[in-house]
């Protein structure tokens, strides 16, 4: 297809195609003439994974050609693979200097082993429940310990043994797998933070609107 096919067929414009080409976010079509080349749906499929990090994602230009490289890396292991880009889709949330952080961290760990989760002892996420837990700690919140995110671990670790399987078509090539998770981490990310709003808003009107109705 011709870069106009290409842009119709993504919903990208063409100077944002032309942009991500000369970045090198998007690799280079094949030549048929002097100014005009040719794209396959390799580019569609990889123009829908920028897209996602660049604009969804909201990622920095230097954090998607990390992911990229991740993708594009036959000597990842899809599961390595998967974590660069969990480690670049993940929020920055400083360094590990704050003593409150510190402790709630330790209790973090020890309940991520009473789970039996098989994570990674540097997954970011391990830090965003720790700053997450010392948060509501210095705000006296009650009972704040990590007990309190079971019932979130239980209903996330159903919802994302669910993910894992749906990335994983019969037939797909490991780059079609890693595209697929990373551009559902993205997406379903913003559905799921969409989605518990929205809940919340229910319950809330069904709990507390009767009681300020005249």
């Amino acid at each position: 297809m011709r870069i106009s096919e290409l842009s119709k067929a993504s919903g990208v414009s063409i100077p944002t195609i032309k942009f991500y080409l000369r970045e090198g976010l998007l690799p280079q079509g094949r030549l048929v003439a002097a100014n005009q080349a040719e794209y396959e749906e390799d580019h569609l499929r990889r123009l829908s994974l920028v897209r996602a990090l660049a604009e969804v994602g909201d990622l920095p230009l230097a954090t998607v050609r990390e992911v990229l490289r991740a993708v594009d890396d036959p000597a990842l292991p899809i599961h390595a693979a998967l974590g660069t880009a969990h480690r670049a889709l993940g929020p920055d949330l400083g360094q590990v200097d704050d003593p409150a952080v510190t402790d709630a961290r330790a209790e973090v760990d020890r309940f991520l082993r009473e789970l039996g989760w098989d994570v990674a002892p540097d997954s970011p996420g391990r830090h965003e429940l720790a700053v997450a837990l010392a948060t509501l700690r210095r705000l006296g919140w009650p009972n704040a310990q990590a007990r309190l995110f079971r019932r979130y671990a239980t209903a996330t670790d159903s919802l994302a043994s669910y993910e894992v399987r749906r990335t994983t078509p019969r037939g797909a090539t490991r780059a079609e797998t890693i595209e697929r998770a990373v551009i559902g981490t993205v997406v379903f990310e913003a559905v799921l933070s969409a989605l518990r709003r929205l809940a919340q808003e229910r319950h809330s009107a069904a709990r507390f609107r009767a009681n300020t109705e005249p």
